[in-house]
């Protein structure tokens, strides 16, 4: 069981329809078994403190659960859509909605074992659930940097309330092949915070930065030398490189799960994009 002390979630900061709605489809999906996890702003306050205002409740489940977490859901009355095939599906009640995720917009993270092994426990809004390990929300948060949101601070803030408790092997681990985005993150954190930098495990600096040097010393692989990785940090600040300079997506490379029609319809789905192209 996951040892980090949690803090109290959010209540107050949800209007009380909203968290009718929420409350009962959380009891809903813990009555049936079908494994799910809270993150988001309710995961985030539990494990750091850090109270704000959230527009919906983010679950992680399994991609093939889907199908049964929706009839579940129509059956209270909702509407339920897989709005994005490749990651993101949404249960409305009216105005209100959450979000069921089960992959990463850029294709990188899909749910699967591993994210349901030793998770913390806690009360969301008076219901026993368990929340998504911190490494998983990490790793998830670790690739948005769009110009409308970048979730650096909440890594931040995740190291510095769990450092002496993080599986940083584990989290080193399923950073795989991007690793260079866990050494930037962790760079920032040392930035951010200079008193607290010894809470990164000197074994993990030292084991990302030997990387670093070995591969500055290295010509890059001929089948890296035009692909354009920037598409997994952001959807959108990337995409003259791929339209105009002739880059290959990254997306489109096996580090994604995306397909050409999955990249298609969440580059549409960009606000505006539809009146600039």
């Amino acid at each position: 069981m996951c040892n980090i002390p949690l803090a109290p979630s959010l209540e107050d900061e949800v209007a009380p329809h909203t968290a009718a709605f929420y409350r009962r489809a959380l009891q809903v999906l813990v009555d049936s078994g079908v494994p799910f996890l809270v993150g988001g702003a309710f995961a985030h306050a539990c494990f750091t403190g850090i109270r704000r205002s959230t527009k919906d409740l983010d679950l992680f489940i399994r991609r093939e659960d889907y199908e049964r977490v929706a009839a579940l859901m129509r059956a209270e009355g909702w509407s339920a859509e897989l709005s994005y095939p490749h990651w993101l599906a949404k249960v409305h009640s009216g105005e209100d909605f959450i979000d069921l995720i089960f992959n990463s917009g850029n294709g990188l993270t899909p749910v699967g074992d591993r994210w349901f092994h030793d998770n913390a426990q806690a009360e969301v809004l008076g219901v026993p659930v368990r929340i998504a390990n911190v490494e998983d929300s990490m790793l998830s948060k670790a690739f948005i940097m769009e110009r409308e949101r970048y979730d650096g601070a909440d890594i931040a803030h995740l190291i510095h309330a769990t450092a002496e408790q993080l599986d940083w092997k584990g989290l080193l681990d399923r950073f795989g092949p991007h690793w260079r985005v866990l050494l930037a993150h962790l760079t920032l954190f040392g930035f951010i915070y200079p008193g607290e930098r010894h809470r990164v495990p000197a074994w993990l600096m030292e084991t990302l930065m030997a990387r670093l040097a070995a591969e500055v010393r290295q010509q890059p692989a001929p089948q890296d030398a035009k692909i354009c990785a920037g598409t997994l940090l952001s959807r959108e600040q990337y995409l003259h490189d791929i339209e105009q300079l002739g880059y290959v997506d990254g997306r489109l490379t096996p580090a994604s799960t995306m397909t050409e029609e999955d990249v298609a319809v969440w580059t549409e789905a960009i606000p505006g994009r539809s009146e600039t192209v």
